[in-house]
């Protein structure tokens, strides 16, 4: 039984449009109980809210924001009330309606999957894709990287029927071997001549959620099977930036209060302080200050010696700088020296840069005044214990951890952004070996390759010169798609001595628990649309112009502005609700002292003098685990065949486009 789990009274501001407020919301009431015969119906209303073409006043932006949203919470599963006030009611996500709620969320997915992919640009992507065209390596599509599922069925009952236990292994290993391909801008598949971007994107399109570009790193990856001519894809994966904030996860790490007063406060070290002290050095000195010397913002020796006017002084001028770079977000210091040192000096003078140095500077000093009160740098492990008491200190490390984990995220973890088989491979757990595929050495490699030379664009505009950061990857971390059930990721674990590492080791997927459901996804991105209008309409302009290095995640930020300028809940809108299940996949043994900031070289779980071979043996491992077993089962068997590249093409790693059977019959001779 449904019940309700909480409900709200909104007074949304939109001007003179109060009356079609109403109107609107009246209309919302009438819609049906089942979310899927009301989808169209709440499609429609959106369409008829108002023709984007007609200039609309700033009233009229706020009534068509609040109807979006309000649209957007109906597919949500909310519901509205509309009497003397309008009431929104949020419907129970108790254990009788969690499978329900899968389904609400697997369709709200894949209708804005659907609608993705009728753009004209995305449907002329996949149409492309699968017409066959000549590469270097002869006529070929994306059904050239597909395999025939019949085929790979009559393999496996091959192996089935070895009796001999190691006789069969062998017969597996000869059915699918895989291996790992990274995926680059301008990498092309040595087998087809298909660039591998394009392939990866085709099947990202397969895929249940919506293909969106994320901000900051990413690595493409495709696990394929070299068993097979043209080397089929078995899975994908991206590697992202992780998310800066997740208190499951952190509290895991020990980036939470409470780990931070057991590890530094409770039983204090003096190596640990020292570290403290080498971090908080270097972290002022990298921050740019010979403009804030020459304006006599600070001096030389309040950077030694601070005090509390020295960080009154470099608050005021950071609150000036960010209201200057409000009033003209675009105005930067033009530049058309190529010396890049003299440009990034340039850089950290913008108003944007002032600000943020201003404001980071004035805590670093404020945690090293914090320091110095307490003489942290030569007190004896008695000294430090009764130190470590004052509140005031506490707050100090706090900070100092905070800043640490703000600059170690982006580094030394990412998160799994895509993961998973594709057919005919996902009935046999290609999924979970895809999982393990992303713990090989191959990958911490190919990272630490990839971006260690990478210039950190927000660094050094802070420091107003080069920086690199150090990119060792101790840590990956994920989220399963829905609160219930996680079938792909549960029971990964690899004891690391079958796999080339120490016996002691283990590499797993951890469930840390759930996630908080807080989050922008359920915004349409006509919502999102109305939002920017409107905020730029307002009086004063936006605070929110997604430039690079205002900070993390804009697009939440500009939604709460614009929820709060016409006066509805923020805090209660952006809880979707959408709890999932939160994993961590730790590559290194000291995984969290590297996080923390205590060590800087990585022990890993894995070693790494031959990544190649690690990769081999985390294959060998998966046909033991998961797959010798799963082929017994003849209904998989059925489901592997059932994906054919004859004509009629029926391939589940086919993006599901509509089309006629004379494109069928094209597809089939491109094949």
């Amino acid at each position: 039984m449904t019940s309700l789990q909480q409900s709200v009274e909104l007074l949304p501001d939109v001007g003179d449009q109060r009356r079609q407020l109403r109107s609107f919301s009246r209309k919302l009431t009438e819609l049906p109980r089942d979310l899927n015969l009301a989808r169209d119906r709440i499609e429609k209303l959106r369409a008829s809210i108002g023709d984007q073409s007609t200039p609309r006043t700033t009233d009229t932006l706020r009534f068509h924001f609040v109807c979006n949203v309000l649209l957007d919470l109906a597919l949500q599963g909310w519901t509205l009330e509309v009497a003397d006030q309008i009431v929104l009611r949020e419907r129970s996500l108790d254990p009788e309606s969690q499978l329900d709620s899968k389904q609400r969320i697997r369709n709200q997915h894949l209708a804005e999957r659907n609608a993705q992919l009728r753009e004209q640009s995305v449907a002329e992507f996949i149409q492309s894709m699968e017409r066959r065209r000549l590469t270097e390596k002869g006529w070929h599509s994306i059904f050239s990287v597909m395999r025939d599922g019949e085929e790979l069925a009559s393999s496996l009952r091959e192996a089935k029927a070895e009796a001999d236990p190691g006789k069969r292994l062998s017969a597996l290993a000869r059915a699918i071997d895989p291996y790992i391909e990274f995926v680059d801008s301008d990498a092309v598949c040595s087998e087809t001549g298909l660039r591998l971007n394009d392939i990866w994107r085709y099947f990202r399109h397969s895929w249940t959620t919506v293909y969106k570009s994320v901000p900051g790193r990413s690595m493409g990856i495709l696990i394929r099977d070299r068993a097979r001519p043209n080397h089929p894809v078995i899975g994908i994966a991206a590697l992202g930036s992780s998310v800066v904030q997740s208190s499951v996860r952190d509290r895991w790490i020990g980036w939470d209060k409470e780990s931070v007063n057991h590890l530094f406060c409770d039983a204090p070290t003096k190596r640990n302080v020292r570290r403290l002290l080498q971090v908080l050095d270097g972290m002022i000195k990298e921050v740019y200050k010979t403009d804030l010397f020459e304006e006599g913002i600070i001096t030389r020796w309040s950077v030694r010696k601070p005090a509390l006017s020295d960080l009154e002084r470099l608050q005021k001028a950071s609150l000036t700088a960010i209201k200057s770079h409000r009033l003209y977000p675009n105005l930067s210091l033009k530049n058309s020296s190529s010396d890049q040192a003299r440009q990034w000096r340039r850089s950290a003078q913008t108003s944007l840069f002032k600000s943020k140095r201003c404001k980071h500077l004035a805590t670093l000093l404020g945690i090293r005044y914090e320091f110095g009160r307490y003489q942290l740098g030569a007190a004896s492990v008695v000294e430090l214990r009764q130190a470590m008491k004052q509140p005031s200190l506490r707050r100090a490390l706090g900070q100092l951890l905070r800043l640490m984990k703000a600059e170690r995220v982006g580094i030394n973890m990412m998160d799994i952004t895509v993961c998973g088989a594709v057919a005919p491979y996902n009935p046999i757990l290609g999924g979970k070996l895809v999982c393990m595929m992303l713990a090989s050495p191959e990958v911490v490699r190919e990272y630490r390759d990839r971006y260690r030379r990478q210039v950190s664009i927000i660094a050094s505009s802070m420091a107003g010169k080069e920086i690199r950061r150090d990119p060792q990857l101790v840590l990956l971390a994920t989220t399963s798609l829905y609160e219930v059930g996680s079938s792909q990721y549960n029971r990964i674990k690899v004891p690391a001595h079958l796999v080339g590492g120490a016996k002691s080791a283990t590499v797993a997927y951890i469930e840390l628990g759930k996630s908080e459901g807080f989050g922008s996804f359920q915004f349409s991105k006509e919502t999102v649309r109305v939002a920017h209008a409107l905020l730029g309409r307002l009086e004063g302009g936006r605070k929110v112009n997604s430039i690079f290095g205002e900070g993390v995640n804009p697009l939440m930020r500009k939604m709460r502005e614009a929820l709060n300028a016409v006066n509805l809940p923020s805090e209660v809108i952006l809880r979707h609700g959408n709890r999932r299940i939160v994993f961590a996949v730790p590559l290194a043994k000291n995984f969290r002292e590297v996080l923390m900031g205590m060590d800087r070289r990585p022990v890993y779980l894995l070693p790494k003098n031959d990544p190649e071979n690690v990769t081999r043996a985390l294959a060998d491992y998966w046909r033991r685990r998961w797959l010798e077993k799963r082929i017994e089962n003849d209904s998989v068997l059925l489901h592997v065949a059932r994906n054919t590249l004859s004509y009629p093409i029926e391939h589940g790693a086919r993006v599901p486009l509509e089309s006629d059977d004379a494109d069928q019959l094209l597809l089939w001779q491109a094949v």
